[in-house]
């Protein structure tokens, strides 16, 4: 049952482009740029929090959770970048 949910959450097949090896988000990502990514991702975070209670529980907050640490290593690589030099 965790591995399902965990799937579902980090991993949705249905997330993965036809014949490709390659997530949505990653396209979104590239295409968007970093702020704009952060942004999308932030305003996932809201929906998923926001919609919790009403929806799918646990699931949304864990979704929630995985748009919060894209936004995360996002800033994290730039100000790991911002240390190195």
């Amino acid at each position: 049952m965790i591995s399902i949910m965990t799937d579902k959450i980090t991993n949705p097949k249905h997330y993965k482009l036809n014949g490709l090896d390659i997530e949505a988000i990653d396209v979104i990502k590239s295409v968007l740029g970093k702020e704009k990514f952060e942004g999308y991702c932030r305003g996932n975070v809201i929906k998923y929090i926001l919609r919790a209670d009403s929806k799918n529980g646990i699931e949304d907050l864990k979704k929630a959770q995985v748009y919060l640490n894209w936004e995360i290593m996002s800033k994290e690589t730039i100000n790991e970048s911002r240390n190195k030099g």
